[in-house]
């Protein structure tokens, strides 16, 4: 019986690259289809597949149990595994792959983008000035450099660290936690390491967010929180959407707590257009392209797909997130 493939990642089907090419050798039964995929589309789907190259689908315990027993591995495009319950699969002995340490650098590049289009109002500028806005002398916008200011990093992983390379080279004092800290790298790129969550929210002028999506870190930052940090803090989150309120966050914008918001992720994607920090003031928000490069997708997708391949193969050169 031929392998049957569930190729759900939009992004790695509409990026060009020799990772189709190397897909489509393997004799694969492809079936592609649009994601990120609902629950219940997943479960439309489910049961006669042997692998799932997936991207942020649902793959809930219930579609688990449905594509069993024939589904093998689940072949995730990407790092984060929030949206499979991977506890489950592993309680099931089934096999989730991810791509560690490919899109660490395109990630730190979009932070800093949104950082200084932020800071420097650039983004606010460039669309006044299309609109033919064009301001003059004094009431021209002002905006504020990033030298001196502290850059609070919350969750200092590798995308974490090439944040702080970067805060570091334009001369920002950078502090950070994670409950792995690498006491080495922070040593040598002059990193401070604090002791809680709540140090880093206190003692910044621009809060990071590069942690996982958990129940310990959903919501993190909230009206209780942003009422900690400083006047005029700047928010950059790459990570994950629900790890902010957006309703909070909305509001610290409009009363002029928070100076900005940049945002890759949002809690609803995509989100209704409606959304709340659609007209929030000082907030830019991006289609989940943070990781977005032709030099990143080609790696991710290329990891992705020998992990799949090798696995199925029973070769040991895979990257396994669950272990049993």
């Amino acid at each position: 019986m031929t392998t049957r493939i569930l190729l759900s990642t939009t992004s790695y089907q509409d990026t060009p690259g020799p990772h189709h090419e190397l897909l489509e050798s393997q004799g694969f039964d492809i079936v592609r289809e649009r994601g990120p995929l609902p629950e219940s589309e997943m479960l439309d789907l489910s049961g006669e597949f042997d692998a799932f190259l997936c991207g942020d689908d649902a793959i809930t315990r219930a579609v688990i149990d449905k594509s069993l027993p024939r589904l093998k591995v689940i072949s995730k495009y990407g790092i984060g595994l929030d949206k499979i319950d991977v506890a489950y699969a592993t309680e099931q002995e089934l096999a989730v792959l991810n791509t560690p340490g490919v899109n660490h650098t395109t990630v730190a590049e979009h932070t800093f983008g949104l950082l200084l289009s932020l800071s420097k109002k650039i983004q606010e500028n460039a669309v006044d000035v299309v609109a033919g806005k064009w301001q003059a002398g004094w009431k021209k916008p002002v905006g504020h450099e990033i030298l001196g200011k502290t850059m609070g990093i919350i969750g200092l992983g590798r995308i974490g660290k090439e944040v702080a390379i970067r805060a570091r080279a334009f001369g920002m004092k950078v502090i950070a936690f994670d409950p792995y800290f690498d006491g080495a790298f922070a040593e040598q790129h002059d990193v401070t390491r604090c002791a809680s969550i709540d140090e880093v929210l206190i003692n910044s002028n621009v809060i990071s967010l590069h942690c996982f999506l958990d129940e310990n870190t959903r919501g993190m930052i909230n009206a209780q929180k942003i009422a900690e940090m400083q006047d005029d803090v700047i928010v950059l989150n790459c990570a994950r959407g629900e790890l902010v309120e957006t309703g909070d966050i909305a509001e610290a914008l409009e009363s002029g707590k928070a100076a900005g918001y940049g945002a890759d992720v949002l809690d609803e994607e995509p989100p209704a257009a409606d959304h709340k920090l659609f007209s929030a003031p000082n907030c830019i928000i991006t289609s989940h392209i943070a990781s977005r490069t032709y030099e990143s997708v080609e790696r991710q997708a290329f990891r992705a797909t020998h992990n799949l391949i090798n696995f199925l193969n029973g070769e040991s050169d895979f990257i396994q997130a669950n272990k049993f």
